[in-house]
């Protein structure tokens, strides 16, 4: 019995020892959270969105009239011009048609003249009582007649005119050529899968991106209405697919009317220009907004914690840290949140480490910063 009560006293002795050491370590522990007072600042923060890149005007040539390729007068990506030629289909046929239908414009331009000659001439007749109103009326007619054949001929030379010019297939727009799947010799026509290649007039490139409609109502309750958002948001930024930023910045220009059912976003189009033709039509990246706060609180993502979905911070009020449940906006920069409500000017928080905090702990500030 005597060995056994030493070893019971060390025992209690050691129990006692570490309880204070680790009282000494809590007390230690809860003097080195940071604290932050609260002040009013103006915050620029970014979204992101996934976006598509078109030209301003991308046009699918394809040939008007079926007949053979028989020249491709663009190198495949290369710029081409309004009104440049580019490919030219064998005309020998639509050039014979021309000239029939011309010949027929001359047919029909004699005839009249004889007819207005017949009736002139029957005109002097009939005042002489040579003839009858009927043969009269009958001269008439046939002049009649003669215009109405004359101007059927010349609707036929019109479209043969514009069917032989077809045959030279022509650059509707400014652009960059894509690939070209055709080769001279290959038999074309109206009814082609593929075009005969893809003009892109990407002076001007147009990004399409979607915004969730909790974002779109974000902008609306920002700015007012969507109209007001399209003309006061500040100049955005194109984030190529290589992580680089495009030098030039864009602006957005235009909203969809209607919300995607299926997916619940808006559409949106940014328009960026593109004198180097640096972005290509089809190409990808992401478009970068600002959103300017004035006047507004700003905390550290780290003096957060998240409970069921809620965000808070604590407050320390009274030398005790005190939770308070806050409301952030959606977006951020990764590092601190802009808050709507729950904090306000003055206020002191516990600026980082909340998540390790639990209520009515003691704060010795370490700094406010």
């Amino acid at each position: 019995m005597n060995k056994t009560i030493p070893v019971i006293l060390g025992g209690a002795i050691i129990l006692i020892l570490t309880s204070c050491d680790k009282k000494q370590i809590d007390q230690n522990s809860s003097a080195n959270y940071p604290v932050k007072v609260l002040d009013t600042t103006d915050q620029t923060l970014t979204t992101t969105y996934a976006a598509t890149i078109t030209g301003c005007q991308t046009v699918e040539i394809r040939p008007q009239v079926e007949g053979m390729l028989t020249s491709i007068c663009i190198r495949e990506g290369a710029p081409v011009r309004k009104g440049q030629i580019l490919f030219e289909i064998e005309p020998a046929q639509f050039q014979a048609a021309y000239d029939i239908a011309l010949a027929n414009v001359h047919s029909a331009e004699a005839a009249v003249s004889t007819a207005q000659l017949v009736l002139d001439s029957n005109k002097e007749l009939y005042k002489e009582e040579v003839i009858s109103d009927f043969e009269l009326n009958t001269a008439k007619n046939e002049l009649a007649e003669a215009n109405a054949k004359l101007r059927l001929a010349n609707a036929e030379l019109d479209k043969a005119a514009t069917n032989l010019s077809y045959t030279q297939v022509k650059s509707p727009v400014n652009g960059v050529a894509s690939m070209i799947p055709y080769r001279v010799g290959a038999l074309v026509g109206t009814n082609i899968s593929a075009p005969l290649v893809t003009v892109s007039d990407d002076g001007e490139i147009y990004a399409y991106f979607s915004m969730a409609e909790n974002q779109m109502l974000e902008l609306v309750r920002q700015y007012g209405s969507l109209k007001t958002a399209l003309s006061e948001i500040p100049e955005v930024d194109f984030k190529m697919s290589d992580g680089e930023i495009y030098p030039l910045k864009g602006h957005i220009d235009a909203v969809s009317g209607t919300i995607n059912s299926s997916t619940g976003a808006i559409s949106f189009r940014a328009v960026f220009p593109n004198p180097d033709r640096l972005l290509r039509d089809g190409g990808t990246g992401s478009v970068i907004i600002p959103s300017v706060h004035k006047d507004c609180i700003v905390i550290p993502q780290g003096a957060t914690y998240e409970l069921q979905d809620k965000v808070f911070t604590y407050k320390v009020i009274d030398g005790k840290a005190v939770s308070t449940e806050i409301e952030i906006l959606p977006y951020n920069n990764g590092k601190e949140y802009v808050v709507a409500e729950g904090l306000q000017k003055g206020d002191t928080i516990v600026s980082d480490g909340a998540g390790l905090l639990k209520e009515g702990t003691i704060i010795n500030a370490k700094g406010g910063n």
